[in-house]
Parts: C-alpha cells; structure tokens; sequence
C-alpha cells in the first residue's frame, strides 16, 4: 500500500476532484442508466469505476483497500488531465460533462 503521506496528498486530491456528494453521485448513476421502461437496481447503477467512486466516497480511508487506492489514482488522473481543456465552463460539452460525472466531478460546479 502507499505511505501514510502519499495517502494523505491521495486522499485530499481523491475528495478535490470528486467535488459531488455521494448522494449526488448516486442519483446521477441511476438517472443516468434508467430507460423508459426499467431502472436498474441502486447498486448495479452506473458503470462500474462509478460504482467504486460510491463506495469509496462512504468508507473511512483506514478502510481502503489496495484496488480503492488504484481507483482513486485513476480519477485523479482523469479528471486532473482533461481540467486544462476546461478552462471555461462553457466549453464544456455535454457528452465529457456526462462521463466525468459518472466517476464524480461535475465540470461546471464551482470548486469546494
């Protein structure tokens, strides 16, 4: 696993990143995946590093596991790669918008 002050910087830009609450990212997932006729079950909602994001976002970080460090590090890089291209809110379409908040980040919300 990675050292306690590794963790700490991972931890604190894991949370900067992901800038929707659990709740939030939770309704997202379901909203996102629910067709005309059929939603899926709460827990099945999303894609599945969606899903991992959920879940580490209600653990303590003395609960994580070596695979929720992998994730976090993952979103990190996702979201701190593309935010240069988001520069302006505006020019953020839809599509990118829709696929980072999946993982947790809202472009177009202010930072916390």
């Amino acid at each position: 696993m990675t050292d306690a002050l590794e963790m700490d910087a991972l931890w604190a830009e894991f949370h900067r990143v992901v800038n929707m609450t659990s709740q939030e990212l939770a309704a997202w997932l379901r909203v996102r995946d629910a067709g005309e006729d059929t939603e899926p079950l709460p827990e099945r909602a999303g894609p599945p590093t969606g899903r991992l994001v959920l879940a580490i976002l209600q653990k303590r970080r003395t609960d994580l596991t070596d695979d929720d460090v992998q994730v976090m590090y993952e979103v990190v890089d996702t979201v701190t790669g593309r935010q240069d291209l988001e520069s302006e809110p505006e020019a953020v379409d839809d599509e990118r918008r829709h696929r980072l908040m999946t993982i947790g980040h809202d472009p177009l919300r202010p930072g916390r």
